[in-house]
């Protein structure tokens, strides 16, 4: 009975004792992914960030487009993930410089007056058309002389960026940037899913710039969306005055 009883409280140490690892080496996991997830985002406990957005223009008080609130949606989780705090602001109220904390900028770069001046200062190669006077050719991308053109609810694209003044310490700024409500939508998804691998790939401090497609948003919405270029060193890198060729 002795030798009975020693062996199952042996057997009782070493489950507890196996638990108890088991749980400690799961809690180091959870706070290391939850570490370089903050560090990717820019967003450590109890930080604050800004969401900047379009203002509804069909509604008479300040709203959000539908496909943009359901971008924001997608972001809010990520952002009380990691304990972070936001403030969601529209494009054309007057904010401090980029740096300070974090920066989600979402929408269309024609009308958000915010979003084109990050484009500007921080995406010198990229070019967006404001249309002719009849709207036509709004919203194509040139990148690296080639002009991305959208056909409305069958292909259209979206630029993906994470950018920083390149100073260290300073927190990220987050772009997407869209020819068509939906895109937008569609790239914050892409990076909200993607995201360990897009930190793995480009590291917790570093740029990326991407160009996705969304297709056939009229019947799949923002679900199909395919990686096109990184287009990372052509937006970096100012446009010298030259022809283009259309994309494919």
């Amino acid at each position: 009975m002795d030798d009975t009883l020693l062996l199952l409280t042996a057997a009782a140490v070493a489950l507890i004792v196996g638990l108890v690892a088991g749980w400690a080496v799961q809690s180091t996991a959870v706070r290391r992914k939850l570490t370089r997830e903050q560090g990717f985002f820019g967003l450590p406990d109890g930080s604050e960030c800004v969401l900047v957005t379009h203002r509804d223009s069909s509604s008479a008080h300040w709203s959000i487009p539908r496909h943009d609130a359901l971008a924001l949606l997608g972001l809010a989780a990520v952002i009380e993930n990691c304990g972070a705090h936001p403030e969601v602001a529209p494009h054309d109220t007057g904010l401090q410089g980029f740096g300070a904390r974090t920066e989600f900028c979402v929408g269309d770069p024609t009308a958000h007056r915010r979003l084109a001046a990050h484009l500007a200062n921080l995406l010198p190669g990229v070019a967006v058309h404001p249309g002719d006077e009849a709207g036509a050719g709004r919203g194509t991308f040139t990148i690296g002389g080639t002009a991305y053109r959208m056909e409305p609810g069958a292909v259209e694209y979206v630029l993906l960026a994470r950018l920083t003044a390149g100073e260290g310490g300073d927190r990220p700024v987050f772009l997407a940037a869209g020819q068509r409500p939906v895109t937008h939508r569609a790239a914050v998804r892409h990076l909200v899913r993607n995201r360990a691998r897009l930190a793995r790939k480009h590291g917790a401090d570093g740029q990326f710039c991407l160009l996705l497609k969304v297709v056939n948003s009229q019947a799949y919405g923002p679900d199909v969306v395919e990686l096109v270029a990184d287009v990372t060193k052509a937006a970096l890198t100012a446009a010298e005055p030259k022809g283009h060729r259309a994309a494919a």
